[in-house]
């Protein structure tokens, strides 16, 4: 098992870096980035997360960058898989999507870092540091996200299976029938989730499902 370096101590040793990212030239731009600071060395990369945990066991990188919706394995699963090999493997997570269902998700995979795209300029060195230090890094907007929204609004997993489907525009009939439960029963969901979600139908739900990561639309991956 590697030793955990502090930030302070990287004027020799720089903090090593696993980049993982579907887009190639997302990867490239994060590289160039990095290559610009002291202190830091892009030692691999990855385009989906299963491979990222196959390069995490060689490599044993200080940090892994980690892109949260990808194809085959996603940011969550992999970081939870990286974190079973290596239970003191720092991830950060680095991704456009800011719902507050995948913030909790990737913190309670085991990430120490959430980070959004569009701040990578002014950001990323700085909270790369602190993760290394042992801190958490979650940005002003991502942590009122999750104030704002309190556990009392959490969907369980038939809930959020419904809202799923409410996507395709099934009907309560089609529901009751694809999942195997009576239409009451599905009434008796959906009146939870619009409870729970603070909306006024279904339409709203599935809007408010998907801004804040709760379900993603089928090519999202």
């Amino acid at each position: 098992m590697k030793k955990k370096l502090s930030a302070g101590a990287e004027t020799s040793r720089p903090i090593t870096i696993l980049i993982v990212d579907d887009h190639s030239v997302v990867r490239a731009g994060i590289r160039a980035l990095l290559n610009t600071e002291p202190g830091f060395k892009v030692i691999g990369e990855a385009e989906n997360g299963a491979k990222a945990v196959e390069i995490y066991g060689k490599l044993q990188p200080q940090l892994v960058l980690m892109d949260l919706r990808m194809p085959i394995l996603d940011g969550v699963k992999a970081t939870r898989s990286i974190r079973q090999l290596d239970p003191q493997a720092l991830v950060v997570i680095l991704t456009t999507h800011q719902g507050d269902d995948e913030v909790r998700a990737a913190f309670d995979a085991g990430a120490m870092g959430y980070l959004l795209k569009n701040s990578l300029g002014d950001d990323l060195p700085t909270a790369l540091r602190a993760v290394v230090d042992g801190e958490r890094w979650v940005p002003v907007e991502i942590a009122k996200k999750l104030s704002d929204h309190a556990t009392k609004d959490k969907l369980t997993e038939r809930e959020l299976d419904v809202l799923r489907r409410l996507i395709g525009g099934d009907s309560n009939k089609e529901l009751a029938e694809k999942i195997g439960v009576t239409e009451h029963t599905v009434k008796a969901h959906l009146k939870s989730i619009i409870a729970k979600l603070r909306v006024r139908d279904r339409t709203e739900a599935v809007t408010v499902g998907l801004r804040r990561g709760m379900i993603h639309l089928p090519d999202e991956g």
